[in-house]
């Protein structure tokens, strides 16, 4: 699996690329893509990071696994590609979105516009294999993406992170709080959302940030 990604975020990476455990990393994920059906699709691994370079990413939301099912996942968290049925998650955000700045649902659940505009959509885990939630955790993709974190946490300013859910709360300790601004609420999962993602007002309260620090806000 030869490492296609963005060339800023090459140079800022390569240490980590460089490392043996990324090494170990490539070997297994090479091994899972020939002997298992893996999402998502090989050549969509970094599509984050390939939409989003280093120099314009604004936001960062935090996912933690691709999805499992088939046609869903393509290198974006919580995005599914044109056509796919919104999975429960992603509608949850889309009724927050409307509750928040009365976006009506949108047509497709593809967010790759986010992804142009700034927005970083990083899941910890960028593997999975087929119907089988966390079958890439602990492989050290976590490593690699709490470097991701870390770079643009010391390296930029004025960056809005969005951490819902406890596991990308505890992802995102290493942000410096002066510099940036860390929005936690619960999951938007169906399990959870009730608990404090309804209301969360996340999408306006990063663009009145980046409006107060001069920088576009998202389309969302």
């Amino acid at each position: 699996m030869e490492v296609k990604i963005e060339d800023d975020w090459k140079n800022a990476l390569q240490p980590e690329f460089d490392k043996p455990y990324f090494k170990e990393l490539t070997n297994f994920i090479r091994s899972e893509y020939k002997s298992h059906q893996v999402f998502p699709p090989a050549k969509n691994i970094f599509t984050a990071f390939d939409r989003c370079p280093i120099s314009k990413v604004k936001v960062i939301i935090l996912g933690q696994d691709p999805y499992h099912n088939p046609g869903q996942a393509h290198g974006l968290c919580f995005s599914v590609p044109d056509n796919i049925v919104n999975p429960p998650s992603l509608k949850n955000i889309f009724k927050e979105l409307n509750a928040d700045l009365g976006k009506p649902t949108p047509s497709t659940g593809n967010l790759i516009d986010w992804a142009d505009q700034g927005v970083l959509l990083l899941n910890a885990t960028l593997t999975v294999r087929a119907h089988q939630p966390g079958s890439h955790q602990g492989k050290g993709w976590e490593y690699f993406t709490d470097e991701v974190v870390r770079i643009l946490a010391n390296n930029r300013s004025n960056l809005v992170f969005m951490l819902w859910g406890s596991y990308a709360q505890k992802k995102g300790a290493v942000i410096p709080g002066e510099k940036h601004l860390i929005l936690k609420s619960a999951h938007p999962s169906p399990l959870s959302a009730h608990r404090g993602f309804f209301g969360n007002k996340h999408f306006s309260k990063t663009n009145n940030y980046l409006i107060d620090h001069k920088i576009k806000p998202i389309q969302w």
